[in-house]
């Protein structure tokens, strides 16, 4: 499934795409730590992941010279090119685009597993460079119809042309020479098993492929509406992620059950926030949809106004250019051009009154719109940031109680009436009254800065969309106006020069 760019918006791979798709590498991997803690250093980085970024074109590579993995998939790149510099390169994935031509990797010497599954692939280049080269799907290749490998260590089986005929059934030419059907027809009889069986594990693959790229679909759908990881216990687990005390507290007798009956209230919240963000989002676009409409339709309406003056003076246009030739009389003439000359400053005026018709009327369009747009937001806002504060509650809650049994146990403890065993790391929070309540409170203030960060992201992100659109908005309506009043100031020039050029030739002559 090729990606097209007139369905997404083509991006620019530049210095700025690469340091954050570096930073976002994550702490755990080398890369996200050299530019976490010196900075980012291109040169350092040996892996990189650039796959989902909607990126049109190859380029601004050429500092990753000891780059080893590159993931370049699920883009929309439609040539390879850009990737000269990267001669310590091994594995190179270019799933998921739209490339047409293998070619452009003779200086990548090293490589040994290249991937090109699901492209537009008609054209194999020389490959001869490429003497490391391991692993590289041919049958993926849908559209290839010629190959040749004649010089290169396969051709020398002796079941090489059967072998490539069955494996590449829609091969036309192999070596240069066509392939008549006798030849398919027995290189299929001879390899049917191998091949029934590489299709199994082929469905198997493409089948693991189309549940990614549809759930990549999914959480784009769920980004766009801000709720993206709510429809699960995703907030809540991360609660616990870096919560060392918390996890040690969860052995304690009775939070076990504590901790599931918090979690599951915990994650209904989510799952409320999330089907009202999908909502929600449902109601933007319709928002956004309508709007759109109402701009075109008046557009296209103001348009048709404009065409049709335009036509009425072409049609009289011509006429009077004509009664100015045929005219022999010298006063007449120049009265006829007083006139015409009258004609088109009324064009003008008519075409500039009905763009600044056009200017107030989707002033007031947008107007209402921004205003509808940010009431629909301050609405979402609002009503989230209700939820987020139950899920508050809910840890304030859970609090009070884990604390409340943290010092019965410690009473029990230090009483040695305490029968069930503890592991020692949580025994070693069971000094005194001070040191235990400061484990429950860490745990707390972790599980209620998570809540805060998401809530936060959350707003921040709203917020920035509604401005980011409200503005490209007004940006797009002043752009447009001043496109239009240049068409209108060209076409009056246009028509303007003819006269001038009559009056100057015609009329002296």
């Amino acid at each position: 499934m090729q990606r097209l760019y007139d369905s997404v918006e083509p991006r620019v791979m530049d210095e700025d795409m690469l340091k954050l798709a570096v930073g976002e590498q994550g702490p755990q991997e080398e890369a996200g730590q050299l530019a976490r803690q010196e900075g980012i250093l291109f040169k350092d980085v040996v892996s990189l992941r650039l796959d989902f970024q909607n990126i049109l074109r190859i380029d601004s590579l050429w500092q990753f010279e000891n780059l080893r993995k590159l993931q370049l998939d699920n883009n929309i790149i439609e040539k390879i090119e850009g990737l000269e510099h990267l001669v310590h390169l091994v594995w190179l994935d270019l799933s998921f685009n739209n490339i047409e031509a293998i070619e452009g990797l003779d200086t990548l010497v090293n490589l040994e597993d290249l991937s090109l599954f699901n492209n537009r692939i008609t054209k194999i280049d020389s490959l001869d460079a490429l003497v490391k080269l391991q692993i590289i799907y041919l049958r993926r290749f849908k559209d290839l119809r010629s190959l040749s490998l004649s010089g290169n260590p396969i051709a020398e089986s002796e079941d090489y042309k059967m072998f490539i005929c069955a494996y590449l059934p829609d091969l036309v030419y192999l070596d240069f020479r066509r392939i008549d059907d006798h030849m398919k027809e027995l290189a299929e009889s001879k390899h049917q098993y191998s091949i029934d069986e590489l299709k199994h594990r082929e469905n198997l693959i493409q089948a693991r492929l189309d549940d990614e790229l549809a759930w990549q679909v999914e959480l784009e759908k769920h980004k766009a509406a801000f709720v993206e990881h709510l429809n699960g216990s995703f907030l809540f687990d991360s609660m616990y992620t870096e919560d060392v005390e918390g996890n040690k507290l969860a052995y304690l007798p009775g939070v076990g059950e504590l901790l599931q009956g918090y979690k599951d209230k915990f994650v209904i919240i989510c799952l409320n926030i999330f089907e009202y963000g999908l909502k929600q989002q449902e109601k933007r676009k319709l928002e956004l949809d309508t709007f759109n409409e109402c701009v075109k339709e008046a557009i296209q309406e103001n348009q048709e106004q404009g065409k049709h003056r335009i036509a009425e003076f072409e049609e009289k246009h011509l006429l009077s250019l004509n009664a100015i030739r045929e005219e022999s009389d010298l006063t007449n003439i120049e009265v006829r051009i007083v006139e015409y000359g009258e004609d088109i400053t009324e064009l003008f005026n008519v075409l500039m009154t009905l763009e600044m018709q056009l200017v107030e009327q989707l002033e007031e369009t947008i107007n209402m719109f921004e205003r509808n747009i940010m009431d629909l937001v301050a609405l979402f806002i609002e009503n989230v940031q209700s939820l987020m504060a139950q899920c508050r509650d809910l840890e304030n809650h859970h609090h009070e109680k884990l604390l409340e049994i943290s010092i019965n146990t410690l009473e029990k403890i230090l009483k040695g009436e305490l029968d069930e065993d503890l592991p020692d790391n949580l025994r070693a929070l069971f000094v005194d009254k001070d040191t235990i309540v400061n484990a429950v409170g860490a745990s707390h203030d972790i599980h209620l800065l998570k809540i805060d960060n998401r809530e936060d992201e959350l707003v921040t992100r709203t917020n920035s969309w509604c401005a980011h659109l409200v503005d490209t908005i007004h940006k797009n309506e002043i752009m447009r106006n001043r496109r239009r009043v240049k068409e209108i100031n060209q076409y009056i020039d246009h028509i303007q020069n003819e006269l001038d050029n009559l009056e100057c030739g015609d009329v002296i002559d």
